[in-house]
């Protein structure tokens, strides 16, 4: 696949300042650095963004993640490679990606599951993990960004 033009932060690099800062943040937030790499990834997967799996499943693994549960990810609900913690941080990724999917964005219940293991400023930190996945799967489906090394 041919990229239809270059990623939009690498045009407009004082977008891409205030989004670096926002990551310095959302790591600085507590959440397990394992937990954002998981988020980031399913997020990724539910919306199609091939650059941003491959460049997360190249980061989980640096970061010390295993093929086995990189592999499980999109079925974490039938593995049992999953932590409770993580189950519920992947359960509000999927929530708050497919927030057209029901009328309530984010039920309670996930919310709440969610709550149970993170504190607010972790919370914070996935929570804003998710939106910058989001985004960046957005443009990268949408300028055609390819997988691969030179992502």
């Amino acid at each position: 696949m041919t990229a239809r033009m270059s990623n939009p932060t690498a045009l407009l690099p004082d977008a891409m300042k205030g989004i670096q800062n926002i990551f310095k943040a959302v790591h600085q937030g507590g959440a397990p650095g394992p937990v954002l790499e998981l988020v980031h990834l399913r997020a990724s997967q539910i919306n199609g963004c091939s650059a941003c799996v491959y460049g997360g499943i190249k980061s989980a693994q640096k970061n010390g993640e295993t093929d086995e549960r990189l592999h499980q990810v999109a079925a974490w609900r039938e593995s049992d490679l999953f932590t409770d913690a993580e189950r519920a941080a992947l359960a509000l990724t999927e929530e708050a990606t497919r927030i057209a999917d029901r009328p309530e964005a984010v039920s309670d219940a996930t919310w709440s599951a969610a709550a149970n293991h993170y504190d607010e400023p972790q919370l914070a930190a996935i929570t804003l993990m998710i939106g910058l996945t989001n985004m960046f799967n957005r443009f990268n489906t949408i300028t055609k960004a390819p997988a691969g090394p030179t992502w």
